[in-house]
């Protein structure tokens, strides 16, 4: 079912971009294959510190509960659906958050957004399965999309990966040591599994209130 579009969509999108909320719409992409057109990253954010990027913020509750706990981080949200990431701009900008920078575009443009060697720690959260086979190279643990991560990585980076989808977990894993990723603290019960620290998701919230078990692992 198509999601209807939010009223008002174009001016609160608007408004994002006015208080510094947005620097890149995916509608603003015109770029050939052969440029590129890199967010100056500290100048946005007007100081020197770690970049943390989550790829797939969707209504962005998780990634403002992190940039709240953690102001010495900046952190880049990306979201390609712009019903959904203007959610988790208001919901920034009400609270006050200057740490957090929204990205609304698709996850194959990073590498032409986001300078290389740039990011220290990248989530990818609950990202959508496709589980048909055919659409395998949509899902966000693609070799391609592994490729893109690794550009934009710096020395010693991590992927953080959370899903409830044990089929696309076993992808992930695959793909990741493929591409000779060293994973570690991977597990297949989250709650049951000691790590400490774990800040939920909405979906992960809907999930675990219905037992059903969280993926987890760290790829670097």
């Amino acid at each position: 079912m198509r999601m209807r579009k939010k009223k008002h969509l174009e001016e609160r999108l608007a408004q994002g971009a006015q208080n510094n909320i947005f620097v890149y719409r995916s509608d603003n992409l015109r770029f050939t294959d052969a440029e590129e057109d890199y967010i100056d990253l500290d100048g946005y954010f007007g100081r020197k510190a770690p970049f943390h990027m989550e790829v797939g913020c969707g209504k962005g509750g998780f990634m403002l509960k992190l940039a709240a706990l953690h102001p010495e981080i900046n952190y880049i949200a990306v979201e390609y659906c712009a019903n959904v990431i203007v959610t988790a701009a208001e919901a920034a900008l009400k609270a006050g958050l200057k740490n957090v920078l929204f990205v609304n575009a698709d996850a194959g443009y990073l590498e032409r957004l986001i300078p290389q060697k740039s990011i220290d720690l990248i989530y990818l959260n609950f990202s959508c399965p496709f589980p048909k086979n055919k659409y395998a190279a949509h899902r966000l643990t693609h070799s391609h999309f592994l490729e893109i991560y690794r550009s934009l990585m710096t020395d010693g980076a991590a992927i953080y990966q959370k899903t409830d989808n044990r089929p696309f977990f076993d992808f992930s894993i695959t793909q990741f040591e493929q591409c000779g990723f060293a994973l570690s603290n991977v597990t297949y019960d989250l709650a049951n599994s000691g790590y400490e620290g774990n800040i939920m998701t909405e979906y992960e919230q809907r999930f675990t209130s219905m037992g059903v078990p969280i993926c987890r692992l760290e790829a670097r």
